[in-house]
């Protein structure tokens, strides 16, 4: 290959890659973490050493043109070959330091994941944690985290996935709410205040399949965040869906419709096949498996046991 050839840097290449899926330069400079003038620069100087013009603006948005339609292959190509740079690098480190990047959803990582976080501190506190909270899976082939936590089983070959343990979702709703509305019966949710998220009409979908009788226009709550619609839901707001370890540990809630049927939740650890010989990944992804198949079962089953009451002497 003529390297002398090759006239603009990688970052002017990855500009354009990220401008082009994202659709906008600010999109883009959110995900890089870069300014937008910077970014903006970048595919400009890009433009310039090639000779071409890669975007066209309509409206708000940047289109692709033809020939940058044409190049985005190659860009992508390139990206995709420096990711694996990255991950053989990265799989080939024995030490145990280091930054390891969590993905999970934004319950699992706001209330599952710290006392997690604590143990791997106490293990290796080498290991600096990031944790990547959102409901979109993280793609680990390109590197958006080091291990991902999903409630789906993974299919991409590339990638090493270990199920950890089984838990359900049900519906649940505050004490305040049940004292003002009533608790629903006969699994019959029509006319209930429900808080949703995401796809509402799914969801309605997944109740039926599994007996509820409930109506797309009773949801009169939503958020894209789970998060925030749980929050919603201890505010007395409504009934929604959670999953049982989050439930069971939050105090003036109660399951609603316990004679439906459970939706599964399935706990899948995932890390791409070249981290997986990285100490501090492994390590990680070892204590996140222990962790998330035998102490959540076992304090999820303490804290539904019920107390004993003190006798009076």
């Amino acid at each position: 290959m003529n390297w002398g050839a090759v006239s603009f840097d990688w970052n002017q290449a990855r500009a354009f890659l990220f401008t082009a899926r994202e659709g906008s330069l600010s999109a883009a400079a959110r995900q890089l973490k870069q300014t937008q003038p910077t970014l903006s620069r970048q595919v400009v100087a890009l433009e310039k050493q090639l000779g071409v013009t890669l975007f066209e603006r309509v409206g708000k948005r940047l289109v692709l043109t033809e020939t940058g339609a044409d190049l985005l292959d190659h860009v992508r190509a390139m990206g995709e070959a420096a990711g694996l740079v990255a991950l053989g690098a990265t799989g080939r480190s024995q030490a145990i330091v280091g930054q390891v990047r969590i993905s999970a959803s934004e319950i699992v990582s706001a209330y599952l994941l710290p006392p997690i976080i604590e143990r791997i501190r106490h293990a290796h506190p080498e290991i600096d944690v990031h944790v990547v909270a959102s409901n979109r899976l993280s793609d680990l082939l390109r590197r958006e985290a080091d291990i991902a936590i999903r409630h789906v089983r993974p299919e991409q070959p590339d990638l090493v996935a270990r199920k950890v343990r089984d838990s359900s979702a049900h519906l649940y709703a505050a004490k305040k709410y049940l004292k003002r509305h009533g608790r629903p019966e006969n699994n019959d949710l029509t006319g209930a205040v429900l808080v949703g998220a995401d796809d509402n009409a799914r969801f309605v979908e997944v109740l039926r399949e599994l007996g509820a009788k409930i109506r797309l226009e009773d949801f009169k709550w939503t958020t894209d965040s789970h998060l925030v619609g749980w929050e919603m839901l201890r505010a007395g707001l409504g009934i929604g869906a959670m999953i049982r370890d989050v439930a069971d540990a939050t105090p003036g809630i109660e399951q609603v419709l316990p004679t439906l049927p459970p939706i599964p939740v399935p706990y899948w650890l995932c890390t791409h096949r070249e981290l997986a010989t990285s100490r501090r990944i492994r390590v990680t992804f070892d204590l996140l498996a222990e962790a998330l198949s035998g102490e959540l079962a076992i304090a999820a089953a303490t804290r539904r046991r019920p107390r004993a009451r003190a006798r009076s002497s």
